[in-house]
């Protein structure tokens, strides 16, 4: 993530839940708050509810690889914190991703349709 950094600390998450804006589908849920930066961050969650830990880093896994290969489609400036549902644990690769440009087009945060 070379244009990108992590959200880390809970004020963050907590300030993108309250002011940001939602979207959701079977798999993710993805919030978005403008920064007022030139440079994105991104948050992922992924409850206990999902899995042990190694469902849950999987799909962190799964979802920062997505981001990271489609950043530059991504606009700059936005705070994205994405929650992985119970119903993402054990998809593929491919069905997170679908999942992820979905949310990306309903926000009209991606550059390319």
């Amino acid at each position: 993530m070379q244009y990108s950094e992590s959200l880390k600390k809970n004020k963050d998450f907590q300030k993108v839940y309250r002011q940001g804006k939602s979207y959701a589908n079977k798999y993710l849920v993805m919030y978005i708050l403008q920064n007022g930066t030139e440079r994105n961050r991104l948050g992922i969650s992924v409850s206990k509810k999902v899995g042990n830990s190694v469902v849950r880093h999987r799909i962190t896994r799964l979802v920062r690889e997505i981001y990271r290969k489609n950043e530059t489609d991504v606009k700059k400036g936005l705070d994205i914190v994405v929650l992985a549902r119970v119903n993402a644990k054990d998809k593929s690769y491919k069905e997170i991703e679908s999942s992820f440009f979905h949310l990306g087009n309903i926000h009209k945060i991606m550059n390319v349709e």
